[in-house]
């Protein structure tokens, strides 16, 4: 890794931020440095574990500091390390968030909305939230705090059989096979890294918003769908992109 992003500095930010310096300090990771991204410049993160030569905080809104920090990266060469995001459990659907700003500022003059996501995806637990977006589950019970989604279901003591990122990308197919003009899915998955932190790359963001990208490329109506999931959770939204106006190109 080179510099993890952990998002919001209360109680889960302050735990994953700790956990990545136990696990250096044991070499069990190896990073540049952990960035604490929080409004509260007096965050529970910053007052219990402070600044240190390998970690700094930032006192910024999230979508203003993913909006700067985004939008100046680039790939990793092969063999380079690359920047990770921690996301809590309970954060807004931030890089869904960095993505459409992306493409409304890449077509100005077309239609850019969310629309709720079709389909089912056969999970018990499937709600839509107000503002479009899908909140999905394979698990119909409480989950253990910081849960590393083991092979071995420690909810239920038997082998998981689900895994999300299939049953988006399924979805997706089904979608297209029904002639929707959907792209993707853009999928933005949050693994196990290391010491119970979870972690998705700031590549696999890029790769999203490239997605999007090629999706508008023809004029044509598109639609991408795009999800932050884990192996049994997911939040989804879908993208859709109006043609372009042929009198304003």
């Amino acid at each position: 890794m080179r510099d993890v992003i952990v998002i919001g500095g209360g109680c889960y930010g302050t735990f994953y931020a700790g956990q990545l310096a136990k696990a250096k300090q044991r070499g069990r990771a190896e990073y540049r440095s952990v960035v604490v991204v929080d409004r509260d410049p007096a965050c529970r993160a910053r007052a219990e574990l402070g600044d240190a030569p390998d970690r700094r905080f930032v006192t910024r809104d999230w979508s203003a500091y993913f909006a700067d920090v985004l939008g100046g990266a680039a790939h990793p060469q092969a063999g380079e390390p690359q920047d990770f995001v921690v996301p809590s459990p309970l954060m807004p659907h931030l890089m869904f968030e960095w993505v459409l700003t992306r493409a409304r500022e890449r077509w100005p003059d077309r239609a850019i909305q969310v629309t709720p996501v079709p389909g089912s995806l056969g999970t018990p637990y499937d709600r839509a939230a107000p503002d479009g977006t899908r909140y999905v589950s394979f698990a119909d019970w409480i989950c253990p705090t910081h849960c590393i989604e083991p092979a071995i279901c420690p909810a239920i003591g038997g082998r998981r059989t689900w895994e999300m990122g299939d049953a988006v990308r399924d979805l997706t197919a089904r979608l297209r096979a029904s002639g929707e003009p959907v792209f993707g899915p853009a999928l933005f998955v949050c693994r196990h890294h290391v010491f119970g932190v979870g972690t998705f790359s700031v590549d696999a963001v890029l790769a999203g918003d490239a997605i999007v990208k090629t999706a508008g490329g023809s004029g044509e109506p598109a639609a991408v769908l795009v999800g932050t999931i884990s192996s049994c959770h997911g939040a989804l939204n879908l993208l859709r992109i109006g043609a372009v106006d042929p009198e304003r190109a």
